[in-house]
């Protein structure tokens, strides 16, 4: 723990049960190249539920989750170029990389080995990262985003993970041509970003659900062109070969023969695998209980958690 560095206030996860309460701890003193942020909102992942739950094996207790995290800079190193005091910015999943190994060289940091993630990972002077579930982050220009003015906070959040999980592959694989036929199969917290995306690309986007009742969300809500069942047979077989590309983002398992049918030669299928208010959201998280995703106004709930560190 940095001892002359920035208080902060966020709500960590101590053991297995995965429940967050308030945790003061200090972030590190702002670097040369450092921009410190007044978190405003952050996205709940389902990985921050694997890591506050401990079911990858590594959770480094306590630990604060959040790395879909947006919010208002208050401070910049002596060396910063590319932000100011007052501009609303993102953080991602991961906060600095070595800069030296061959994917660092090629723009490709998210494949670096020793990346440094946001959160329960290990930065390079030894102390353990706590992400965007709290009121402060001290963050490395480099790998900070801009917000476009008019976009908002809450909703820009998601597109910090969930956004790139969906419009990355989109990008690297030409899933992104106008008038190209796009599908989409699944409509959750993944799924309804890509129906999005492709629409601004100019796409036509057919959503695919094994869930009828979607049709009307699909359709009206998020302009998707089309809606196939993927238990109506007929409609399966009356949509071979006609698509461009398929965005997979159903986690569950589910047979993909079906859905390689419905491409055309050589079209191509991307497969995504992917407070007391947190609380309540990340259990209803893990039932599957929400429609896109949660976010958390981590900057109206401080005072709360504030309240219960100050009686504990």
């Amino acid at each position: 723990m940095e001892h002359n560095g920035t208080a902060a206030l966020g709500w960590a996860a101590r053991d297995t049960s995965g429940h967050l309460s308030p945790f003061s701890f200090t972030r590190r003193v702002q670097q040369e190249d450092d921009v410190t942020i007044k978190v405003l909102y952050c996205g709940i992942c389902h990985t921050d539920l694997h890591i506050i739950k401990n079911e990858w094996g590594n959770a480094m207790y306590p630990v604060v989750p959040g790395h879909e995290i947006v919010g208002v800079v208050t401070g910049v190193g002596a060396g910063v170029t590319k932000f100011k005091a007052g501009d609303t910015v993102g953080v991602g999943y991961f906060v600095d990389s070595c800069r030296a190994c061959d994917s660092c060289g090629k723009g490709y940091e998210n494949y670096c080995p020793t990346m440094v993630i946001t959160s329960n990972g290990t930065d390079y002077g030894g102390a353990t990262t706590q992400g965007g579930f709290s009121d402060v982050m001290v963050v490395r220009q480099d790998y900070v985003v801009r917000v476009p003015a008019g976009l908002p906070p809450d909703g820009a959040a998601p597109l910090l993970c969930a956004g790139v999980t969906v419009y990355s592959p989109m990008v690297e694989y030409g899933l992104n041509g106008p008038g190209k036929h796009l599908g989409v199969v699944g409509l959750g917290g993944l799924g309804h970003l890509g129906v999005k995306f492709g629409k601004a690309f100019g796409m036509k986007v057919t959503v695919i659900s094994s869930s009828p009742a979607k049709r009307g969300e699909a359709l009206g809500r998020l302009g998707a062109d089309a809606f196939l069942s993927s238990r109506d047979g007929e409609g399966m077989a009356a949509a071979a070969a006609t698509m461009d590309g398929i965005i997979d983002t159903v986690s569950a398992g589910h047979p993909l023969v079906p859905l390689l049918s419905l491409l055309k030669p050589k079209g191509q299928m991307v497969v995504v695998v992917a407070m007391d208010a947190v609380n309540a959201a990340l259990g209803r998280l893990e039932r599957n209980d929400v429609r896109y995703r949660f976010v958390v106004d981590v900057a109206g709930t401080m005072h709360v958690a504030a309240a219960a560190a100050a009686s504990s």
